[in-house]
């Protein structure tokens, strides 16, 4: 039995052992002497090759390149062994190709490259198919055969003819071969093949690859049939593109979506996520790997990755450690507002000797509107240098605004909290919660519960977003809350944040603030210069006293603004090339006065007296009016009064009752006669103790009918005995006095530290009384010596009164 040596005989005739052949180079498939099957040729070097062939024995040598690729390639691009073939056809097709049939014959071995151009030429050796005889290779058939019958089973693709064939054919070796042609295996392994001259070495490694590819087919066979009737259209897309996947995989081709997975693995790298949040990316990408493009889902999943790999885990800017830098921006930002920038130079000193290694504080800056605290908030991010988000909550009422909505929802996406975050672009921004005392609440959760976790600093660096599921560190964010009223904020939400109150503006500092900041604003806005409009410093007091009444500036950059119009208008109109604006121009710009001291026309009867209020928009005046009616003894109370308020006229009322006589004041009064109180502004929601004081002065006023001096203002809370109780916004309350001309403020004594927050210059324009009795208010307010007049007048009458009672006794009994 020969071994595949040179020279030997096959049932195709004999071929010299040594030839010298015209040679095609083919890509992408090995050619096996076995049976007729067609090539196409296109190349210039493979069509003369044919030319040269068939002019001559029609013998032509085929071997494979290693390089599909590669168009011209040279003899080392080429294997050293390949397959002599005798061309039986040949027929052109369209576009110069060649359409040949050939018929392998045996396999060669090239000796030497004889040329390569214009066509390639070589010496080969020839080795023959050697008969195959024996009881060894009767079981090598005969296992070949079953095998490749198995194979035939199992591919619904390969026709049932094919069993005939292979039942025909009883050379092992040559079995083996129409075997090998039709393997789904690679360039490489049908080159070994074809290279391994020894036929039954050859036959054993096409039974092992035969085996092989039945475990494949079968178990594809046995998923097939598991899911065959429940594969809807989205799992026969995804069995589709899997099988294209694997088809583009063995061609060098990759798809889009693969290009996609791999840029979205790159992102979830890159972003540096902590690890439990980096595993759950990756978990989501391998999940939607496996869903259809057109699935919902796949687009829900989409999203989501596109949220983790966009939030700044890991991205953090570099603070500005520069104390002195700091003070100089927040004192160029803004007048005044000490206490704020103290406390945020001090956050900034910390944050420097802890070597940027500290939580952010929470604050939350109280105050009346438009005295600057959203653009302090602005201020501090440009002093330390970070990034700058602002959330407004006015009117939030779903929970869901704060920590989003759950991704079982249509539609659904992260909170605000997360979608600033993404906008600042870094995990320790500037962050401003504004409007926070204007939450609201309904069935849809309550925000201001939510806040809880974003604002305590214990354990906001785990904070969960509903959307993520994630914990996300807010520890460095410096959250900046601002409010009009720190009531209204709910209690464990207050706890959480460090409040700090900022008064309204003295008159003082409102020129300076309109000098500084607003008058450069409103000429930029404008369009005008400083030369074109001047205004003077008695010209903005008068704006301020007559046109606006506020804590803030808002109003008065408005009636800035107004004046501006004004002089751009003259301009325009070539009237004018430059204007000054005076205090007795300003009438003519902003036509009558808005608001006028009217304390001394209110104050000018008994029973009206001048309080002192605390409002969300700072401090102002307030007149209780009293009236006396013959009646019963009722009272009655209008101005739209809280409860507290209500039960402060109950207290005045009765601690006058039981000092009646000391006040000169007839007990029968509160018998016979009603009382009416009354505070003006009746649509104006008013309510607190701090208005007892004057309550009681208003009633005692009207029944002993000696007038409150207009030149004094007071306030305080007044108890049943007599007592004066202190109460808080002293600060607003004083400002209020002295923008409505008050001369005198009466204040309770355990209200004289809190004096220091008042401006020096307002204090030395105002005189302070405090009290502790009501006794000491009285007489302050409506004048011992008249008090003392009264009193006598009250016993003297009583004494008339008795002695006429006891004359007309004597006359009855006489």
């Amino acid at each position: 039995m020969s071994n595949g040596n040179p020279g030997s005989e096959t049932e195709q005739g004999s071929l010299p052992s040594e030839l010298d052949l015209p040679v095609v180079a083919i890509r992408n498939t090995v050619i096996f002497p076995v049976l007729a099957f067609p090539i196409n040729v296109g190349r210039d070097k493979s069509l003369k090759a044919i030319e040269e062939a068939m002019a001559g024995n029609k013998l032509l040598g085929i071997v494979s390149q290693k390089d599909a690729k590669n168009e011209d390639p040279d003899p080392s691009e080429l294997y050293g062994s390949g397959t002599v073939v005798k061309i039986l056809k040949s027929v052109i097709m369209p576009g110069n190709k060649l359409n040949v049939i050939i018929q392998g014959l045996s396999r060669i071995r090239v000796d030497q490259w004889v040329q390569t151009r214009p066509y390639l030429r070589a010496k080969v050796s020839v080795f023959e198919q050697p008969a195959a005889e024996g009881a060894d290779f009767d079981k090598l058939l005969t296992r070949l055969r079953e095998l490749a019958r198995r194979i035939i089973d199992l591919s619904p693709h390969i026709p049932s003819e094919a069993s005939f064939l292979v039942r025909s054919i009883d050379n092992p070796g040559m079995l083996a071969d129409i075997v090998a042609t039709n393997l789904s295996i690679g360039v490489e392994e049908k080159q070994e093949l074809l290279e391994t001259f020894d036929t039954r070495e050859r036959i054993e490694k096409v039974i092992v690859l035969l085996q092989k590819e039945i475990q494949v087919l079968e178990l594809s066979n046995k998923i097939q049939t598991e899911v065959k009737g429940e594969m809807d259209k989205a799992q026969r897309e995804y069995f589709l593109r899997e099988q294209l996947k694997a088809i583009q995989k063995e061609l060098g081709e990759v798809d889009d979506r693969q290009e996609e997975f791999e840029e979205l693995k790159k992102k979830i790298k890159e972003a540096r996520m902590p690890r439990e949040a980096e595993e759950a990316a990756f978990k989501e990408l391998k999940r939607m790997a496996r869903m259809s493009p057109g699935a919902a889902e796949y687009t829900v999943s989409r999203t989501y990755l596109d949220w983790l790999v966009d939030l700044p885990w890991s991205i953090s800017t570099t603070d500005h450690l520069d104390v002195d830098e700091a003070q100089r921006i927040l004192d160029e930002d803004h007048y005044d507002l000490e206490k704020v920038k103290q406390r945020i130079v001090e956050y900034l000193a910390v944050l420097q000797l802890k070597g940027g290694d500290m939580k952010g504080p929470i604050l939350c800056l109280v105050g009346p509107p438009g005295v600057g605290k959203t653009s302090l908030a602005k201020s501090v991010a440009r002093a330390l240098n970070r990034k700058m988000v602002r959330m407004s909550l006015g009117g939030v009422r779903d929970e869901a605004e704060i920590r989003g909505h759950r991704r079982t929802y249509i539609g659904s996406l992260p909170g605000k909290i997360v979608k600033n975050l993404k906008k600042a672009g870094s995990n320790n921004p500037v962050f401003i919660l504004d409007e926070i005392d204007k939450l609201g609440a309904d069935y849809r959760g309550d925000p201001s519960s939510a806040l809880l976790e974003v604002l305590d600093p214990e354990q906001n660096d785990t904070f969960v977003d509903h959307y993520l599921d994630l914990p996300f560190d807010l520890s460095k964010v410096l959250f900046i809350a601002t409010a009009n009223v720190a009531d209204k904020i709910p209690g464990p939400l207050l706890d959480r944040m460090e409040l700090i109150r900022i008064p309204g503006y003295t008159p003082e500092d409102k020129v300076k603030i309109a000098r500084n900041f607003l008058l450069p604003e409103v000429l930029d806005d404008h369009g005008l210069t400083n030369d074109q409009l001047t205004i003077s410093d008695d010209a903005i007091r008068h704006l301020i006293t007559a046109y606006t009444r506020e804590a803030g500036v808002r109003s008065l950059k408005r009636e800035l603004a107004a004046c501006a119009r004004w002089v751009a208008r003259e301009i325009a109109a070539h009237k004018a090339d430059n204007l000054e604006i005076t205090a007795e121009l300003i009438g003519d710009i902003r036509g009558p006065i808005h608001y006028f001291s009217e304390v001394a026309e209110r104050v000018s009867v008994p029973g009206v007296a001048t309080g002192l209020a605390w409002t969300a928009v700072g401090g102002d005046i307030l007149f209780i009016e009293a009236a006396r009616m013959r009646g019963k003894g009722n009272q009655k109370l209008t101005g739209s009064l809280g409860d507290v308020m209500k039960e402060s006229v109950g207290v005045a009322r009765s601690y006058i009752r039981s000092m009646a006589p000391e006040f000169g004041i007839d007990e029968d009064a509160f018998e016979k006669e009603d009382i009416h109180i009354h505070v003006p502004s009746g649509a104006v929601p008013k309510d607190g103790p701090s208005a007892g004081v004057t309550m009681l002065t208003a009633i005692v006023s009207l029944l002993t009918g000696i007038k409150v001096d207009p030149t004094i203002a007071m306030t305080g809370e007044a108890t049943l005995r007599g007592a004066v109780l202190p109460v808080g916004g002293i600060k607003e309350k004083v400002l209020a006095a002295h923008r409505a001309g008050i001369k005198t403020v009466i204040l309770p004594e355990k209200n004289r530290k809190d004096l220091v927050e008042v401006p020096e210059e307002i204090q030395n324009a105002l005189e302070f009384f405090f009290a502790s009795r009501m006794e000491e208010v009285l007489q302050k307010v409506l004048g011992e010596e008249a008090l003392a007049a009264r009193k006598a007048e009250y016993e003297a009458t009583k004494a008339a009164e008795a002695a006429a009672h006891a004359a007309k006794d004597d006359a009855i009994h006489a």
